[in-house]
Order: C-alpha cells, then sequence, then structure tokens
C-alpha cells in the first residue's frame, strides 16, 4: 500500500505511576488486549507494542514497566529496558488520574523522564475522567498543564467507558512525526502468542493475592500441543513460579480452588486469543530469589 503525502508514524510511550490507566488505554486504542492490567505496582514487565492503523497515521504505542525505585535485579533490568524504550520514541504521554492529586512519585517520574530524553514532547492526559464530577476534572485539566507548562497539550479520556479515546487518537497522530508505514495493517502487535498466553495467565493469578505476591509471580508456557482425538481444541501446559513455599500454598489456595480460579479465568482468554477450545494445565513452581538470580531471569525471558 502507498503512503499518502503528509502520513504521519511513530512511536509512543505512556507513562505514570503505578494503576493510573496506562495499560489500560494503550488495549482502547488499539482496539484489542494486548497489554495485561491489574492495580498491581509493576504489572507490565516487558516493552509491548501495540499498532493503531488510520488512513493519516500509523501510532506504534509502546507499553513499558513503570519507572521505578529498583530493589532487586529485576527492577533493575526492567528500569534499564524502559531508559532504552524512552530514548527511542517519539512522544511520551504522562498519565495522571482525574482523581488524585499531583504527588511526589508523578513530579519525580516526569523528572526523570525529562532528564531522559530532554527533546521528546509530553502530552498531559488526565485518566478515570468517568469516575468524577465535571469539576474536579476541570481542576485536574489545569493542574496537569501547570506540571507540564505551555509547551505541553493536556487532554482528558476514559479508557473504560471510551470517552475521548478518539481525540486522544486524532491528537497523539497530529504529534507525530511525517513518516512511512513501519508495520502492515493487519498486525496489531508484536508479541507472539505464548508471550500473550503466559501474560494473562499471570495476569489471572495477579488477583486478589497480597501485597507482597506480585513482584514474585512469574509465568513461563512449557508446551502447547493439539489435544488428542479433536480439533477443535489445544491443550496449553505452563508454570507459574513463586520465591517461596508460604507463596505457593497463598498462589494455590485451599485445595486448589485459587489456582482452579486462575485457571478458568485465564483460560476464556487465551481460547479468545487463539479462537479455539483450551485445555490448561496449570502448576505452580518455588524458584528461589528468581528476581535476584541472573541465570533464573535469563531462563525467565528478563
Amino acid at each position: 500500500m502507498t503512503t499518502p503525502e503528509g502520513f504521519r508514524s511513530g512511536f509512543v510511550s505512556f507513562v505514570g505511576r503505578p494503576n493510573t490507566g496506562k495499560s489500560t488505554l494503550t488495549n482502547a486504542l488499539v482496539g484489542e488486549k494486548i497489554a495485561i492490567t491489574s492495580s498491581r505496582p509493576q504489572t507490565t514487565r516487558h516493552a509491548i507494542r501495540g499498532l493503531v492503523h488510520r488512513p493519516d497515521a500509523q501510532i506504534i504505542l509502546v507499553d513499558t514497566p513503570g519507572l521505578h525505585r529498583p530493589r532487586t535485579l529485576l527492577g533493575e533490568r526492567l528500569n534499564a529496558l524502559v531508559e532504552e524504550t524512552y530514548s527511542d520514541v517519539d512522544l511520551i504521554g504522562l498519565c495522571i488520574p482525574a482523581g488524585e492529586r499531583i504527588g511526589p512519585g508523578d513530579r519525580w517520574i516526569l523528572e526523570q523522564v525529562r532528564k531522559l530524553c530532554p527533546t521528546t514532547p509530553i502530552l498531559g492526559l488526565v485518566t478515570k475522567i468517568d469516575t468524577v464530577f465535571k469539576p474536579r476534572m476541570m481542576e485536574q485539566l489545569v493542574a496537569v498543564s501547570t506540571l507540564l507548562g505551555p509547551d505541553s497539550e493536556v487532554v482528558p479520556v476514559s479508557a473504560a467507558s471510551g470517552e475521548q479515546v478518539d481525540v486522544v487518537a486524532d491528537l497523539i497522530a497530529s504529534l507525530l512525526p511525517e513518516g512511512p508505514r513501519f508495520y502492515p495493517d493487519d498486525v496489531i502487535t508484536e508479541e507472539s502468542d505464548e508471550s500473550r498466553m503466559s501474560e494473562l495467565i499471570r495476569e489471572a493469578a495477579l488477583e486478589g493475592v497480597r501485597d507482597e505476591l506480585p513482584h514474585s509471580i512469574a509465568v513461563s508456557i512449557e508446551e502447547v500441543l493439539p489435544h488428542e482425538g479433536r480439533d477443535d481444541m489445544v491443550d496449553v501446559h505452563a508454570t507459574v513460579y513463586v520465591e517461596r513455599q508460604s507463596q505457593k500454598a497463598i498462589v494455590l489456595g485451599k485445595g486448589g480452588s485459587r489456582m482452579r480460579e486462575v485457571g478458568t479465568q485465564a483460560r476464556a482468554g487465551i481460547e479468545q486469543l487463539l479462537g479455539t477450545k483450551v485445555y490448561l494445565d496449570l502448576h505452580v513452581k518455588v524458584l528461589k530469589e528468581w528476581q535476584r538470580d541472573p541465570k533464573m531471569l535469563g531462563r525467565l525471558g528478563f
């Protein structure tokens, strides 16, 4: 397909504190779930690319782990990934929820971004506007505009309700440089099916666990095989890793009840992804201190 004159394209990353709506907005703009979402910090662990195809532009959204003060080798590697990603993007969207006051965490993230990429334009995104009344939203728009300064545009959006998502897409497209189509129109992400399956399982496993657990959970897809005797089903064998025996007991739940819930939720997402019935075989194993072990991190893809 010929690229029309004036066509714009580029890479965009959303930044912000945990649970500010970055991954949800990415999914809303792409129109399909490519990034898992959770209220837990550091839910995103890879740079996930999602494609928005428009007649006038191609927007490549790069959903990254959040910038944070690392406490483990995993945290250091995630920060390095974020810094590398930010140095290559054409636009950064700072996400701040409409119902939360701007705090030290927001200012620290903005400071880090401006250090890493001083010439990259920043777009202010006041997220979750469906959770507040209009006067509060207007107050937050002014506050974010003051934080970013006169050179940055600020726009309200709700990824959950879809309000203003098209406006955000239009604004992002207008701020990108002129350029070619980087991907064919039928591609929405670079993520492999195995990677997306492992993320869907991890997302389900994160629900309802204690605060110390989310960082310790990792998922590996061991095998994906045709189901014997059935053409309409595949077998997915996966392992959920934790760092301590006590964590294994929490993830499993009494009599394996939690893991059955995890399997039910994850299987529904995997079936939608693959377009076929799925037999999901999950096991929980202890991999001691994997977040601090270079060999284990490599084995798990970090």
